[in-house]
Order: structure tokens, then C-alpha cells, then sequence
């Protein structure tokens, strides 16, 4: 119970500071342009407490999930007295200013917590901003297909040129069931590969899954997550927290670069060479040489033939002691950084979008409601303050660029209708106020049958069989149970 009242706390505050915060954009430059705001309420409905400075009456409000900005003469069925201090009393250019003013500040509410955060504790995996040469390849996954192997060295993706990994997670993830160009160096050749993510669905959305491992760093040790009840593994002896040290007298060598594996070697290199040596023994007696505590083990298990017909022991591996980068950035570099990773999200939130519409993505797979958005802040909320701030960022740019949208009754909207009439008045033509009316209604119910989609797509997504695809375990990092 007490979990969940958590849950419900941090989702109306990630949503009421992201809707405050965008409010609050029109209600500065309202009050700059010298336009009366009758109300500021932080919160929707019965007002709970307040007080009246000059005009503007500033209220706190029973329903926490954000907040409004009421100024004079702003809607169309309200009765307009002509004013000076009314919204539509003012110059097309100002009341402009006012409509942009709201998203402009979810886009630098984007901005600002990535860099502020950057410089308090900026932490990332060493590896994502390395170049993208592979160091294991899994077993019948869709890099194996591609013809990759250890040690090619990815030069482009998808148009990329010189990837990090992180450029290639963000591809793989964004094109699932799609095929991507990709460039190899080989050993000095360059080949030209197609790549097709195997999608996946998750429970949010659906992904791209590759089966591609970078090289995690000298020091990373490959461990037993979990291991499987009843499974073979277990019966041998295996429990959660050994480090594999050695699968049939072939070294595991998880500190070694691909570029210094000498040809062939015989030792594992990654969790997916692991992986493949189990599935293609075709059930043969196994000896792990395992590490847990002060003491080495040999341990054995004959793999047993699951119903997908592949051979597993029945745990789940996993890396421990990947490299990281931890520091503070400083300010210059910070903006950087939280300028580089809302670019970022765009392309991808762009690229996914586009996708839609070209049929190659479903809209049901990818769109998220109120429904998701709590359950994903919620799960935010018990990592850390970190990921609810970075949620936060990205749910605030999100935020901002959908108010952008030319629908009526958003802000995109009325910076729309603000252009139609600057452009009819080219021409002596004029908008009409029923014709706005028209407008406003339709733009309302596009917006009522939007979020009646998501709602029902989110709710969907989380009751038996309520998924347009079968849920699978996402198979990135780590993989399942082998």
C-alpha cells in the first residue's frame, strides 16, 4: 500500500511540476505584455487555498495533476469588452509570444535538468561512448544472420557515420522487424551488411533486439544472476553470485578487447560466446569452473532441451564491473550535454513517429498515456532521484513538443490560427469567429479521441492477453535463462 500511495506522490509531482512549469511560461509573458490573468491555480478543481495580489488570483487546488492560466478574454465564448489588458486585444505578435512561451519552458525544463544534474553527478557506462567494435555475437540473433563477428569494427549505421554504441543500442532499439544498413571494417575490409533487429515487446512498448555485445571493460567479470528452479544448473550446484571463471577448461576472458584475442583462441570473450558453447553441445556433460567467495569450484550439469527446442543449463548470466565514467561536468560541458541528449531524443522520437505513419511501426506498440506514463514513473521511483529527474526531462520535452502540434485547443493550435490570419490579412480576409469556433470543436474531439486511444492502448497493455504481441523477457542485457 505504501508503495503505491509512493507511486501516485511522485507521478502527480513529475506531472504537476512539468504542467506548472508550462503554465507558468504563459503567465510571465502574459504579465510582461501587460494581458490581466485572472487565475493562476496550481492543481484543477476546488480551490483549497489562495490569496489575491493586484489582479490575479493565485490558488492552490484539490486535483494536483498540474495546473492552468486563465487570462482575460482568451476563449472564444467569452465576452470580449474590446479591453486594453485582453488577450485578444493584443498585437497577433505578443499573443504569439504568450502561446510559445508555455512549451518553450517544458523545452528548457529539458534542458536545465539534464545540466544541472551533469554537474552535480554525471555518471554513464564507458562503453557507450566507445567505438562500436564487437565483442560477442549471440547464438541465431539477428547480428549472427547479418554475417557480424568479433572484432568488426561498425563504421556506419543506418547513415551514422563512426557509431558510439550508444548511437547503435538507440538503432537497433528504434527499428524492430526493419532492416538497417550497416558498414564493417573486417580486418581492414569494408562490407556492407543488413541488419534486421528482432522486435520485441516489452512491457511499454516494442524494441529492436540485435544480439550485439560491446566490450565492457577490463575489469568486467561474468556472474550467475539467477538460477532456474528445478534446472540442471541448480543440480549441479550453481547458485546466484558465482563468477564463471572457466566452461570446460576454455578461460572466460570477459577483460579482454577484441583487437588483442589472439586467432584461434579457444577462451569466451563475452556471456553470448557462453551462451552459444551451451546450446551447441548438444546436451553433452559440462564443467564450470566457478569463483564464489574465497573458493574455486568445478562444477557440472548436463544441459537439458527446453521447448524452443535449444539446450540450457538454466541460469541467467550477466556482467558485473562494467567501466564507468563518474565526474562533474562543468557548465559549458553540461549545456553540451543536455543539449546533445534532447537532440537525441527528438531524432529518435522523430524517427519512430515517421515510422508510424510509413506503416513500419505500430502506433499501438509505441504510444504511451497517462496509464503507462505512472507505471513507468513508478518504476523510476524506486531506482533513485535520478531516474525521476531524468523521466522528468524527457516527459517535459515530450510535453513541449506536443503542445506544438497545429491542433486547436493546443498551443501549436492557436500559433496556427495566429498565422491563418496573418496570412488571410494579406488578401483582406479575415477569420471569422465561427470558423474559429469550427475549428476549436474539431481540434477538441481529435484531442478527446487521441487520449481515449492511449488510455485504452495503455490499460490494454496490462491486462491478460491485452498486448497486440506476446510478452517476451527483453533479451538485451542480460539474456534469459541458458
Amino acid at each position: 500500500m505504501g508503495s503505491y500511495i509512493q507511486m501516485i506522490a511522485v507521478f502527480a509531482a513529475v506531472l504537476g511540476t512539468m504542467v506548472v512549469v508550462h503554465e507558468f511560461g504563459h503567465f510571465i509573458v502574459a504579465k510582461f505584455f501587460g494581458i490581466r490573468v485572472e487565475v493562476f491555480s496550481v492543481g484543477f478543481g476546488k480551490k483549497l487555498w489562495g490569496f489575491k495580489r493586484g489582479d490575479t488570483d493565485y490558488r492552490l487546488s484539490l486535483i494536483p495533476l498540474g495546473g492552468y492560466v486563465k487570462m482575460s478574454g482568451e476563449n472564444l465564448d467569452e465576452q470580449v469588452t474590446g479591453a486594453p489588458y485582453e488577450f485578444m486585444s493584443k498585437p497577433k505578435w505578443q499573443r504569439f509570444c504568450v502561446a510559445i512561451a508555455g512549451p518553450a519552458m517544458n523545452i528548457l525544463m529539458a534542458l536545465a535538468i539534464p545540466a544541472v544534474t551533469s554537474m552535480i553527478h554525471y555518471e554513464t557506462a564507458a562503453f557507450t561512448t566507445q567505438p562500436a567494435v564487437v565483442n560477442a555475437v549471440s547464438l541465431g540473433s539477428a547480428a549472427e544472420t547479418a554475417g557480424l563477428q568479433r572484432g568488426d569494427l561498425i563504421v556506419k549505421i543506418n547513415g551514422l557515420e563512426n557509431p558510439t554504441w550508444q548511437d547503435v543500442r538507440q538503432y537497433e532499439m528504434i527499428h524492430p522487424d526493419q532492416e538497417i544498413p550497416v558498414t564493417i571494417n573486417r580486418d581492414g575490409q569494408i562490407k556492407e551488411l543488413k541488419l534486421s533487429p528482432v522486435g520485441q515487446q516489452t512491457e511499454f512498448e516494442k524494441i529492436g533486439y540485435a544480439g550485439l555485445e560491446p566490450f565492457y571493460g577490463p575489469n568486467t567479470k561474468l556472474i550467475v544472476r539467477r538460477v532456474s528452479k528445478g534446472s540442471a544448473a541448480e543440480s549441479a550446484g550453481l547458485k546466484d553470485g558465482d563468477q564463471i571463471l572457466a566452461v570446460n577448461s576454455r578461460p572466460v576472458r570477459m577483460d579482454a578487447k577484441p583487437e588483442n584475442s589472439a586467432s584461434g583462441d579457444q577462451a569466451f570473450y563475452g556471456q553470448n560466446d557462453v551462451i552459444r558453447y551451451i546450446n551447441t553441445i548438444n546436451g553433452q556433460e559440462i564443467t564450470l569452473l566457478v569463483r564464489r567467495g574465497e573458493e574455486t569450484l568445478d562444477l557440472k550439469g548436463t544441459p537439458k532441451l527446453d521447448a524452443d527446442g535449444k539446450w540450457r543449463l538454466g541460469f541467467a548470466p550477466s556482467t558485473e564491473g562494467v567501466d564507468a565514467i563518474t565526474t562533474r561536468l562543468g557548465p559549458i560541458a553540461a549545456i553540451k550535454y543536455a543539449y546533445a541528449t534532447n537532440i537525441r531524443v527528438l531524432e529518435l522520437t522523430w524517427m519512430a513517429l515517421s515510422q508510424i505513419f510509413e506503416g513500419k511501426r505500430s502506433a499501438r506498440d509505441s504510444l504511451m498515456g497517462p496509464v503507462g506514463i505512472f507505471r513507468v514513473t513508478g518504476e523510476a521511483a524506486e531506482q533513485g532521484i535520478m531516474p525521476v529527474l531524468q523521466l522528468t526531462a524527457l516527459l517535459s520535452l515530450n510535453l513541449g513538443i506536443f503542445n506544438l502540434l497545429p491542433i486547436p485547443v493546443l498551443d501549436g493550435g492557436l500559433i496556427f490560427m495566429l498565422g491563418l490570419e496573418a496570412l488571410l490579412g494579406l488578401f483582406g480576409l479575415r477569420l471569422s469567429l465561427r470558423i474559429k469556433e469550427r475549428m476549436v470543436q474539431v481540434g477538441f474531439v481529435m484531442l478527446l479521441l487521441l487520449m481515449g486511444f492511449v488510455i485504452f492502448n495503455d490499460i490494454s497493455k496490462f491486462i491478460p492477453g491485452g498486448s497486440s504481441q506476446p510478452q517476451v523477457e527483453q533479451q538485451q542485457s542480460p539474456p534469459p535463462d541458458k
